[in-house]
């Protein structure tokens, strides 16, 4: 995934300012910043969900405008606001996405149950969503942006309201993702000690600006603070605490628009 000078602007708000990043195959990149930094609107580009005011971004390859279409086909996209339907069941919100996906009808049912065991989900896959917990919805939601296998995962602060147990298993769940299927994945967290367990690079996001990009060693060797810890280098390049960057609610809510299926 690369960027060059990709800006969104909403009026005379500027959001992303001329970023340019690049995350490797395979990588697990982190995205930290303050609510507002523009986090959000940098993954809604990415993911083709808005369109740059002016630069470019290319996923796998392909350019987020121009081939918005197969973009998408070749990402997973986990949205900070819940996804999964509250009034239907698991396995129909599975097998939602894996129609939209145009997954072929003889391998929909396999795909499903691969991801709801791989999710530890499938003893709740005939329960209401509106009846999970909020890190099973988080488990459901993920198990939907890998149903087609995609070779870059975005998460878009995937574990905000959910207590330290709840986010612990979602994780777990994420490192034996990327272990089985090696799949790259783009994350924005507020959680510092979270990032530094499990990101192998990070970038910091200011007011729409990237101010720094690097791995821990390198983001501590700029610093000058060889022993700093993640949240002291937030506080280094951002003039703020992490604690400060934002303050989230619980995850409960789900949407409601679909139909049960027959």
């Amino acid at each position: 995934m690369q960027t060059q000078a990709l800006t969104r602007r909403f009026g005379d708000h500027v959001v992303v300012d001329h970023l340019d990043l690049t995350v490797a195959e395979g990588e697990v990149f982190g995205l930290l910043g303050r609510n507002g930094a523009g986090k959000s609107t940098l993954i809604k580009m990415l993911t083709t969900l808005l369109p740059p005011s002016s630069g470019s971004a290319r996923v796998e390859g392909l350019d987020v405008v121009s081939e918005a279409t197969s973009v998408r086909a070749a990402i997973g996209y986990v949205p900070q606001a819940l996804s999964a339907d509250g009034e239907l069941t698991g396995y129909e919100n599975l097998f939602v996405f894996a129609s939209l996906y145009d997954i072929p009808r003889a391998e929909r049912a396999q795909r499903i149950a691969e991801a709801l065991a791989f999710m530890d989900l499938q003893d709740a896959a005939g329960r209401l969503v509106a009846t999970y917990s909020g890190g099973m919805i988080r488990r459901l939601e993920i198990a939907q942006s890998m149903l087609h296998r995609p070779r870059l995962l975005f998460l878009d602060e995937p574990t905000v309201g959910l207590d330290p147990v709840a986010r612990d298993t979602v994780w777990a769940h994420i490192r034996e993702l990327r272990a089985k299927y090696e799949t790259t994945i783009f994350m924005t967290t507020h959680y510092m000690e979270e990032a530094q367990a499990l990101c192998s690079r990070f970038g910091i996001l200011r007011a729409g600006k990237l101010v720094v990009c690097g791995s821990l060693v390198e983001l501590r060797a700029a610093s000058g603070q060889p022993g700093a810890t993640l949240d002291e280098l937030f506080a280094h390049y951002t003039g703020e605490s992490a604690e400060a960057a934002g303050a989230y609610g619980e995850t409960s809510h789900t949407r409601q628009s679909s139909q049960r299926l027959a």
